[in-house]
């Protein structure tokens, strides 16, 4: 769009000029109805990325052909060398500019420096620019450039202020002699839906898991537990806490966050195993989880579906081991034994979208490594009597474009807080092994 036209479509307000990297795309292809009242760039290098893509199976081609389709269907409003005038007040527009003389170090061999340049060469031409991008790596070098680099933000949470789901209640010893005598205390300030509260004397040493009462501003002591969830019980009030909220029908969606060795993944599949076999609430527990490689990829797989999943689900399988060895079952002996049955199914995410899924116990496991996107469409799965818990370490993430603040599990967790089928815990102590607690907080 000449400077001229944006001068009179904008009047005298300086506007922005954000320049999209591929990424920001992939990681949410809606990602351009979020730059309200200014100028949305797409370099051409970013399309030729997009077409690379589009054939992937995996959740980058279903991004990158949705914004393909986004920026087809745009076109029919106008021309997107010119630019094109959004619903949201912003002008979209594709560009293949490139400055007329290239910094030596910047090889345009990549497709990466191509895009940073083209954001540079518009910074050169008058425009305000910010670059936006979800790799780290790229914003350096664009601010190595003197540009204005930043990540996308609108689908970002504060990780240190987190919902913990657990709200720390500090009181006096009488009154929580009187918590514990009575089985209620005076409590004004309400919690949230599926909000619990550990309530702790002052000077230390006992501590009382509590709910509010609905009927009254009071906050009502749990009971000790009793009895055993698939051969388990808590070992420390967050796991009584989870526990709560597996086992309650009413919560259709829980989410467990915490470090390695809380217990997340086998508090969910104990629950589940319950549920499935012996209420009978559910029609199956129907597990997946993200396949992101820790280190370097291993490459292709032999096999059939089953065998090639068997290598990415091995967590799961020993934590239902672990299981079947303190809680025997009539007739169930191995998780082979469990899928022939069908109380369990193992499922690539790739496969999980486009089905409805009713009547199902869902795990998703390390649902850190997931984008928002990611996360609506699989949680938009559940069907009608299907509960769905998620399970995750926000600061363990092999996805190289999310961190603890931008992924898909801390950002349903602030999205979905206070909502009445929503439950969620924060995990706070390991209890696999001194080892493992110790390597969780020192490495």
């Amino acid at each position: 769009m000449p400077e001229s036209d944006r001068a009179a479509a904008e009047g005298n307000k300086v506007i922005k000029t954000f320049v999209l990297d591929t990424n920001v795309l992939i990681h949410y292809p809606e990602s351009i109805m979020s730059f309200r009242d200014n100028e949305i760039v797409i370099p051409l290098t970013v399309l030729e990325e997009l077409d690379s893509l589009k054939t992937y199976d995996d959740q980058r081609g279903r991004s990158a052909r949705e914004a393909i389709r986004f920026l087809d269907a745009t076109t029919k409003r106008g021309n997107l060398h010119e630019g094109i005038r959004l619903e949201n007040g912003s002008v979209l527009r594709v560009s293949y500019l490139l400055p007329d003389s290239t910094p030596e170090a910047i090889s345009l061999d990549k497709n990466d420096n191509k895009i940073i340049l083209c954001a540079y060469a518009l910074q050169v031409a008058g425009r305000r620019v910010f670059f936006v991008s979800k790799d780290i790596n790229a914003r350096v070098k664009a601010t190595a450039l003197g540009l204005r680099a930043v990540d996308y933000e609108k689908q970002k949470v504060d990780i240190a202020s987190l919902y913990p789901g657990v709200r720390e209640i500090e009181v006096s010893s009488e009154t929580l002699s009187r918590l514990l005598g009575t089985g209620s205390m005076p409590w004004k300030d309400r919690l949230l839906p599926n909000e619990y509260a550990l309530v702790k004397e002052h000077s230390g040493g006992r501590e009382v898991l509590a709910r509010h009462d609905p009927a009254e501003p009071n906050l009502l002591a749990l009971p000790e537990w009793e009895g055993l969830i698939s051969g388990l019980s808590p070992r420390n009030a967050r796991q009584r806490v989870a526990l709560e909220l597996l086992l309650d029908d009413s919560v259709r969606l829980v989410t467990l966050v915490g470090k390695a060795g809380t217990g997340k993944t086998l508090l969910a599949i104990a629950a589940g195993l319950k549920k499935v076999t012996e209420d009978k609430t559910y029609s199956r527990m129907l597990v997946t989880r993200p396949v992101v490689p820790v280190g370097k990829d291993i490459g292709y797989l032999p096999g059939e579906k089953s065998a090639k999943m068997s290598h990415w689900m091995q967590p799961i399988f020993d934590n239902l081991e672990q299981i079947l060895s303190v809680h025997k079952r009539p007739n169930v002996k191995t998780v082979e034994q469990l899928i022939k049955d069908r109380v369990l199914e193992i499922e690539a995410m790739s496969f999980i979208r486009g089905r409805s899924l009713p009547g199902q116990y869902m795990i998703v496991d390390e649902a850190q490594n997931l984008t928002p996107h990611e996360i609506k469409t699989l949680v938009s799965r559940a069907g009608e009597g299907t509960k769905v818990v998620l399970t995750g370490d926000p600061y363990q993430i092999d996805n190289m474009y999310l961190d603890a603040n931008s992924n898909g599990l801390s950002y349903l967790v602030e999205a979905f807080k206070g909502q009445p089928i929503f439950g969620h815990v924060t995990l706070q102590k390991s209890e696999r092994s001194e080892l493992a607690d110790l390597a969780s907080s020192l490495l």
